[in-house]
């Protein structure tokens, strides 16, 4: 993709999504700033925390090696060599997902495909590593959503 700025958006997507950090920091803001709606907020920082686990342990078991071919533009590191499931789209998945809920807008779904298309304009992630991702993402949030409503 040599369209400007794609491959600096897909970096920056890349940087926000690295280990589910910008998303934890998103629920912590939430749960700082909207009181009333705290466990929500909390829920949905658990929800990309529990993807992102849940993802790196398919990955060990899996093992599948991320695309490997001299056409591909590789860019940006990874933290391994293993690509099944796209970790970024499982916890984006959760955390948007979640956030869809609390706000009561499908619009934040609408997030979950530029992280899968920006996973790839990276060269990092096959097409199917991103859809598994973004399933995962979404049964973890409605799994983590059902537990916190039962607490409530």
């Amino acid at each position: 993709m040599d369209q400007p700025g794609v491959v600096k958006t897909a970096r920056s997507l890349s940087h926000f999504g690295e280990h589910s950090l910008g998303w934890l920091g998103l629920a912590a803001l939430g749960a700082g700033l909207d009181r009333p709606r705290r466990r929500q907020w909390v829920a949905l920082g658990v929800s990309a925390f529990s993807a992102h686990a849940a993802s790196v342990v398919i990955k060990r078991v899996i093992r599948r090696a991320r695309p490997h071919d001299p056409r591909i533009r590789i860019g940006v590191d990874t933290p391994s060599k293993l690509s099944f499931p796209s970790s970024h789209a499982t916890s984006t998945s959760a955390a948007l997902a979640s956030l869809a809920r609390l706000s009561g807008s499908a619009l934040p779904l609408a997030g979950i495909p530029v992280m899968m298309g920006s996973r790839m304009v990276l060269g990092v992630h096959y097409p199917s590593d991103t859809l598994a991702g973004a399933l995962l993402g979404v049964t973890t949030s409605r799994v983590i959503t059902t537990i916190e409503r039962k607490l409530a």
